[in-house]
């Protein structure tokens, strides 16, 4: 929602908006931007110049008292995906979709965009640093590109003419029934792009080549861009090399080898996808992938810091790397842990977990059992509940402690995160990598041990 506030204002909109109590990044964001905000909800904050209200998909329109107001004075109201899919209609826009690696990718695009001085407005999923800290890049409108989710099918609101796919498995089970359902989503999305439209698909993800195959059977008018070790063409990864603060890889199409300064072979397929994501609207453009543009490109990945809650280094304290990531699906967690362990060789990684949702670690528990192996230790609570899903019997965090605990040697439990703070700074040794994972609030515990590490050390 900040992000779409940043976009809107530029284009001249006088924006203002509401929240709850809870601090967050985009607080920083909005208060850089003057964009004016209350952190509570009441009808009056609907002010009588207003044209138009737009809501997070968080806030039920017959419940929250502005949403009420707003219809009550017949103005009309749009949720966020609709009104993200109006704003794509405006200009030649791209969708960057897959259960995992969404916003990176966006990230990924958006550097190298901005390498090459395209036209275009992207917006990413969370803050990213390259972004000078917020979640959108605006340099132009002539392109835009956006992380567009499947929840609900909510990316059918948006109108791409190119559409970027990382990964198809079964998530957000509290609204789809199972992964054919998701897989029905992801074709509906498909079927938006126009006549000659372009898919960029990781070739190697076994849903998205499901996929891929659905696709082909309704629309042989489409471009399909491939990418991954098993890809034809020009984005074929030829070679990765994960190793301690570089992951080296080679494309088919490119002399050079390509260097990212952050962890996880994941990080090289994300990378792939928003070339070829980019390399489509140079095309477009009319221009060619020149030497020059490579080595911009090329420096611009090198160059990338992450963003927020992706892998995100706090720095170190008493000797410990702290990290912090936002990873909560089973195959996210292994592929993040990995690429930490390869990464950062000889520290031992003490991973908190927070699961989100009951519905997603009941369906995926089994999954959840075996993720964890590339950590020394690991640290649970309880779920971590969403405003869409109410308490299930059936799973709690004790339920996910004995599932892992089947499988791994280290596993504590302390239902609540602060619990663990005590246990945390006694175990936490020089050498070690913390990390928090989840969508839930125990990143919370990792700031405060990095924070009350460094005021020791001051």
């Amino acid at each position: 929602m900040a992000a779409l506030a940043e976009i809107l204002a530029d284009r001249g909109a006088a924006i203002s908006g509401s929240d709850g109590p809870e601090r967050f990044y985009t607080d920083r964001i909005l208060q850089r931007l003057g964009i004016p905000y209350a952190q509570s909800f009441d009808p009056l904050h609907v002010a009588a110049d207003v044209r138009l209200v737009i809501h997070s998909a968080a806030y039920d329109r017959g419940s929250n008292p502005e949403l009420v107001a707003a219809d009550g004075r017949g103005i009309p109201v749009l949720s966020y995906p609709e009104a993200l899919g109006l704003l794509s209609e405006s200009c030649d826009s791209s969708g960057i979709s897959g259960t995992h690696g969404k916003t990176t990718t966006a990230a990924f695009t958006g550097v190298i965009l901005q390498a090459w001085d395209l036209p275009a407005t992207v917006l990413a999923g969370s803050e990213v640093a390259d972004f000078g800290g917020r979640s959108t890049l605006i340099r132009g409108q002539r392109y835009f590109v956006a992380e567009t989710c499947e929840y609900r099918r909510h990316f059918l609101h948006f109108h791409p003419r190119r559409i970027v796919v990382t990964s198809v498995e079964a998530d957000h089970l509290d609204y789809f029934r199972d992964v054919e359902d998701v897989l029905d989503a992801f074709l509906a999305y498909c079927r938006n792009l126009p006549r000659d439209g372009r898919l960029i698909i990781n070739h190697d993800d076994a849903g998205a080549g499901q996929l891929l195959r659905r696709v082909r059977e309704e629309r042989r008018d489409l471009t399909i861009i491939p990418y991954g070790r098993s890809a034809s063409g020009r984005f074929r990864i030829d070679g990765i090399e994960a190793g301690a603060g570089c992951t080296r890889f080679r494309l088919a199409g490119l002399e050079e080898t390509l260097c990212l300064r952050i962890p996880g072979i994941h990080s090289a397929y994300n990378a792939t996808a928003a070339l070829a994501l980019s390399s489509s609207i140079l095309e477009t453009e009319g221009r060619e992938l020149t030497g020059e543009l490579v080595r911009a490109m090329s420096a611009a990945l090198e160059q990338f810091r992450g963003s927020r809650r992706r892998s995100e280094i706090l720095g170190t304290a008493g000797g410990v790397l702290f990290v912090d990531d936002y990873g909560h699906h089973p195959t996210e967690i292994a592929g993040t842990l990995s690429g930490l362990k390869r990464f950062y060789p000889g520290r031992r990684i003490v991973v908190d977990f927070m699961s989100h949702t009951y519905s997603r670690t009941r369906a995926l528990l089994k999954e959840f059992g075996t993720c964890f192996q590339d950590a020394d230790l690991v640290v649970l609570h309880r779920i971590y509940a969403s405003a869409r899903e109410t308490s299930d019997a059936g799973v709690t965090g004790r339920t996910l402690f004995r599932e892992v605990s089947h499988h791994h040697p280290q596993v504590v439990y302390f239902e609540e995160p602060e619990d663990s703070l005590a246990y945390l700074q006694e175990v936490l040794k020089p050498g070690d990598l913390f990390v928090t994972m989840g969508a839930g609030d125990n990143w919370r515990i990792g700031r405060e041990i990095f924070e009350s590490k460094v005021e020791a050390a001051q």
